[in-house]
């Protein structure tokens, strides 16, 4: 069952920050002495021997296997759409949301295939965060509220944990997180998001410098980025991916949202993602230049741009299979066949 979150506040919140799980080196060790022994040559099935071990390693078992992965969508609304920045208006949020709770997204799809649960969170979604152009998105105690949210989220007992967002606006939000954090300004991070146009484009850069030059004093603090550019949903994943670190939970992260909220977590403790591997780079534009910010190298490149965590939802397949190989191949010596 989920926990209850550690902190009620922003020095709670660091201070979860402050002291993160380490993987069990014995048994990733082990892990590492038993894909040496099994039969194929060595590093004949490439990355999914690292996956592997990688996942022994935090679940603590040489051995192991990949039970009970949780989706988890979060949704939240953004005051900053307002400006025009998305092809979509707001109440597509509330739409999507139903969507999900009937089985009809392609990321129920993917999860159901995948032998998933699918956890829905909706983010006072009548009440939009400000727009950041003008203000903070949140105030403090909301800001810690979405954290908290993500984090009770999280079901301990989960075998890995995927992420997925739903919230019109949403990259813009990631773009000027992405650019507060990195550096480059909307230029280098605002795509076209959900399709928009040229002059869509060109409003969401607008937005996205507007917002980095309101709240430049605070941008050196990387929870204060995603506290005055981000947004509930955002927030919620990262505190989903901060709860999983304590847990001791693998996970697969998704696009260009997801890891935006990721990467405020390696900003404000670097190492905090080492729990966390890509599952696939998008067709957002800036997605790859994230991912080689925060020193994720992708699992998937399929052209997705959907979001709701489908590309990381894909992605367990891949990891299914490297703990498939892993914890059921025979050694050579349980084969009876000969070393070279």
């Amino acid at each position: 069952m989920p926990t209850k979150a550690p902190f009620t506040d922003l020095p709670g919140l660091r201070a979860a920050l402050d002291v993160l799980p380490q993987p069990d080196s014995i048994a990733r060790e082990a892990a590492s002495a038993r894909n040496g022994a099994l039969t194929k040559p060595p590093a004949a099935l490439g990355r999914l021997e690292d996956l592997a071990i990688w996942y022994a390693g935090w679940r603590g078992e040489a051995r192991p296997r990949l039970d009970e992965p949780q989706v988890i969508i979060f949704a939240g609304n953004h005051g900053v759409a307002a400006k025009g920045v998305s092809a979509f208006p707001i109440e597509v949020t509330v739409q999507m949301v139903a969507n999900f709770e009937a089985g009809g997204a392609a990321i129920n799809q993917l999860a159901k295939a995948f032998g998933a649960r699918m956890d829905i969170v909706s983010l006072d979604l009548d009440r939009p965060t400000a727009d950041f152009t003008e203000g903070p998105a949140m105030s403090e105690g909301e800001f810690v509220a979405a954290m908290a949210a993500g984090w009770e989220a999280v079901d301990p007992a989960a075998g890995l944990l995927v992420t997925g967002e739903m919230g019109i606006g949403n990259t813009t939000a990631a773009a000027a997180i992405a650019a507060a954090l990195h550096g480059g300004g909307a230029e280098a991070w605002v795509g076209r998001g959900s399709g928009v146009d040229d002059a869509g484009l060109g409003r969401k850069r607008a937005v996205v410098d507007a917002g980095l030059a309101r709240h430049a004093g605070r941008l050196g603090d990387p929870l204060e980025v995603l506290r005055c550019l981000g947004g509930r949903e955002i927030a919620a994943m990262a505190g989903a991916m901060l709860a999983a670190r304590h847990h001791r939970v693998p996970v697969i992260l998704d696009g260009f949202i997801c890891c935006a909220a990721a990467a405020v977590l390696e900003a404000a403790a670097p190492g905090a993602l080492d729990h966390c591997v890509a599952g696939h780079v998008s067709a957002e534009g800036a997605h790859a230049l994230l991912l080689q910010k925060i020193g994720k190298t992708p699992l998937l490149n399929l052209g997705l741009r959907l979001g709701e965590g489908s590309g990381a939802a894909l992605a367990i397949g891949v990891l299914k299979g490297a703990i498939a190989c892993h914890s059921g191949m025979a050694t050579f010596g349980e084969a009876g066949v000969s070393e070279a």
